[in-house]
């Protein structure tokens, strides 16, 4: 996971690691012309 974090920095990527399921706090800008909702729980039945 270091080496693919790092690859993306080198692209100049802004990339932020944390521990998996802790707590997230996310802002969301809609700027463009299409905005994509993932839903996973439509795919885990």
């Amino acid at each position: 996971m270091d080496a693919f974090v790092a690859s993306l920095r080198a692209r100049g990527a802004r990339v932020e690691t944390g521990i998996f399921g802790a707590d997230m706090a996310v802002a969301l800008v809609n700027d463009g012309p299409v905005t994509l909702v993932v839903d996973s729980a439509m795919w885990a039945s």
